[in-house]
């Protein structure tokens, strides 16, 4: 099981803060699950998230490719802006 947080408008779009999916073993296959049972989950992505895989960005992993296993938080949340 994959513990999944999420923030901001994708809380609205899944209707909770936390959630648990199956069946995943990339951030990709993940973000595709999230996807098709939440209908633009992918798309609000586009506007700018950053995925952390148990406390790392994806960015300095694997990028989409990063492994997750059962166990592993993935946390989805945007960028923090300031000025």
């Amino acid at each position: 099981m994959i513990h999944v947080r999420v923030y901001a408008m994708l809380i609205d779009l899944v209707g909770s803060r936390t959630l648990e999916v199956e069946g995943a073993r990339t951030v990709k296959e993940l973000l595709d699950i999230l996807d098709s049972r939440y209908h633009g989950f992918k798309k609000e992505l586009e506007k700018g998230f950053l995925i952390l895989v148990n406390g790392v960005n994806v960015l300095h992993l694997n990028g989409l490719d990063t492994e997750i296993k059962d166990g592993d938080t993935v946390v989805i949340f945007p960028p923090v802006g300031g000025g």
